[in-house]
């Protein structure tokens, strides 16, 4: 994965960031533009012209005013180097030097080594199954110190409101994302032959679960994107160029999913009422 040495803007961050917390969602694409508008018409989102620098980076705007997370336009270089198309996560913490080298002693890889951006510390790590993520500190805004990011919401619309991490190893998983970030992992329901999907809890909430991976090699991280209505949703990942690889499908609470790609070939998932 290429470095990425003047990286705009990430996060609508907070000072001091429960470890582990959800604070940023980023999609990383070969044709921005294409991406502009696929999650305009599915989501509902405005996805701004570059920011500036030397990279190719956009902000996802929502319809009350706030961000939903960030594009990054890959390369061919970095194509070349191994990048893909791909949803990915940033989770906060106190440290990010701390929490890399943990990352590391725990079974983790570097991936991106730890370093600074005008809105705060970041890093890429992959966990011992080789999945990727982001770990920040992240600045506050300017005259607002007690600032709390809002890109995850299990309830609100145009925000990511589940994530999901399927895996080759649940137990190890649930160790090492336990040890590194104190989520819990305490409550489950089982899948039958697949096993159990164990619920993460951060702070005693609920925010996404863990689960054997469906089919060899098919390890991820997967974050549900709320939307008000699965049928529409479904019509217009069709009329973008997009493809619905599963759903809709029903989901305790009675909320429905679907889990497809984009035109650019990142997969996306969605959720919401039928």
């Amino acid at each position: 994965m290429s470095e990425v040495t003047d990286a705009p803007a990430r996060a609508d961050a907070t000072r001091r960031p429960l470890q582990g917390s959800n604070v940023w969602y980023e999609l990383m694409t070969p044709d921005p533009d294409g991406a502009r508008a696929f999650y305009g018409s599915v989501v509902g989102w405005t996805i701004s012209d570059p920011i500036g620098g030397e990279q190719d980076y956009r902000m996802i705007g929502r319809s009350d005013g706030g961000s939903a997370g960030g594009v990054l336009g890959l390369t061919d270089g970095m194509r070349q180097e191994g990048a893909r198309p791909i949803w990915l996560g940033y989770f906060g913490v106190d440290d990010v030097d701390a929490t890399v080298a943990a990352a590391e002693e725990k079974g983790g890889k570097v991936l991106m080594p730890a370093f600074d951006i005008p809105q705060g510390r970041i890093a890429m790590v992959a966990d011992p199954q080789g999945l990727p993520f982001y770990v920040m500190t992240p600045i506050p805004p300017e005259g607002d110190p007690d600032a709390q990011s809002d890109v995850f919401s299990l309830e609100a619309e145009q925000r990511v409101g589940w994530n999901e991490l399927m895996t080759s190893n649940p137990e190890a998983a649930r160790q090492f994302y336990g040890d590194l970030f104190g989520w819990t992992s305490d409550d489950f329901m089982p899948m039958g032959e697949n096993g159990e999907y164990r619920f993460f809890a951060r702070s005693g909430e609920t925010f996404g679960a863990v689960c054997k991976e469906m089919g060899s090699g098919n390890s991820k991280w997967r974050f549900y994107i709320r939307v008000p209505s699965i049928t529409k949703a479904v019509e217009a990942v069709k009329a973008g160029g997009g493809e619905v690889a599963m759903g809709p499908h029903e989901v305790p609470g009675g909320d429905h999913i679907i889990i497809g790609n984009d035109p650019q070939g990142a997969e996306f998932a969605l959720v919401g009422k039928a």
